[in-house]
């Protein structure tokens, strides 16, 4: 079974839609592979004798590339997550895969629950050729104990995947609904998205979109398919913006600042225009690193800025640039879109002005 799976035969891919849950839009698909399987054989059996003959990365190989084959047709505006466990990330067929494809801009790289994360510092090189590639990181849960969320800040995820046990019942347990708002907090923090996955009742949903949970998965909302599945009729009404239409967002309050990829550019634009401001470092995809004022970009300090979607609220956004350190706080926010582009900029004066009226 083993040298069918790693040749493809009897694999092909499923996706299933991820929804933004303030406007009840698909955003992403998370990647599945599904397996032709023998009668009485499970896909845990087939991952456990993957691991017992130290076959794993060769089985994730195959379902990364089979996954990725549809990436080209995937809807506009919409993002990937394919997974792959964090033990085979420096096995050379798991580097083929990304060798092969180069430009990862819009996929999430998920590091799956299925073994645990020894050192987070050994797979830096891993994960930096990866985000380098336009990928972002994406963690299945926070794990247990100080150990995991220490590995957690050393990972600094794009995306934090809530999983089904958190998100079962949540709609009737208060100390579950406590601990998603806390990893929301938390993962505000550090710039990150949090996505309920494993979602099932209509009760469940309206549970977390209430938290403010802005990603959420599940059969609620559709069941894995072909490329690609589109929301069945059990999203609510309530995961729209209707019940708030003049709400402010992000994207009323926008700037378009000049935009360059290295700290040298942004100073010269300083000194041939004085009547600049601010200006956005980015990445050769377009991603955006930095706020850069005349002052850092001719000394080179180029530091973390927090990031928000065209489509935040603007209290929310207000919310997250107060939690920021006090150096910072009255820096811009830099804004993107759904697949991590920049768009512009919204500066702290106007959503104070913009949230008080």
């Amino acid at each position: 079974m083993l040298d069918a799976v790693s040749a493809g035969t009897g694999v092909s891919a499923a996706y299933q839609p991820i929804v933004d849950t303030a406007r009840g839009t698909v955003v992403g698909y998370e990647g599945l592979a599904r397996f032709e399987m023998p009668t009485g054989i499970s896909v845990e059996d087939l991952f456990a004798q993957a691991r017992a003959t130290h076959r794993s990365a060769e089985v994730e190989a195959r379902c990364l590339r089979v996954v990725l084959a549809d990436r080209a047709s995937i809807p506009a505006n919409c993002f990937l997550t394919v997974n792959v466990s964090p033990h085979v990330l420096r096995e050379d067929r798991i580097r083929a895969v990304w060798r092969d494809h180069p430009d990862l801009q819009g996929v999430f790289v998920e590091l799956t629950e299925q073994s645990a994360i020894d050192s987070a510092t050994d797979l830096e090189p891993e994960l930096d050729g990866i985000r380098a590639a336009g990928a972002l990181i994406a963690v299945d849960d926070l794990g247990s104990g100080y150990a995991g969320l220490s590995r957690l800040l050393a990972l600094k995820p794009a995306m934090i995947k809530l999983d089904r046990e958190l998100i079962q019942g949540i709609d009737t347990d208060e100390a579950k609904r406590a601990l998603v708002e806390m990893i929301g907090t938390f993962a505000s923090r550090i710039d990150s998205w949090v996505l309920a996955e494993g979602i099932e009742t209509a009760a469940e949903y309206d549970t977390i979109t209430a938290l403010g949970v802005p990603l959420a998965q599940g059969y609620h909302l559709a069941r894995p398919g072909p490329a690609w599945p589109t929301l069945g009729r059990l999203v609510l009404p309530s995961a729209l913006p209707a019940a708030q239409p003049n709400s402010p967002i992000v994207r009323d309050l926008l700037d378009v600042v000049p935009a360059v990829e290295s700290v040298p550019a942004a100073a010269r634009i300083f000194t041939e225009h004085g009547e600049v401001r601010t200006v956005v470092l980015i990445d050769h995809h377009g991603r955006p690193v930095s706020v850069l004022d005349s002052e850092s970009a001719h000394l080179g300090i180029a530091s973390d800025a927090v990031r928000v979607n065209l489509d935040t609220p603007v209290r929310d956004a207000l919310l997250r640039a107060i939690t920021r350190d006090s150096t910072h706080r009255y820096d811009p926010l830099i804004v993107t879109d759904n697949a991590g582009r920049y768009a512009g900029i919204v500066r702290l004066e106007r959503l104070i002005t913009t949230a008080v009226r």
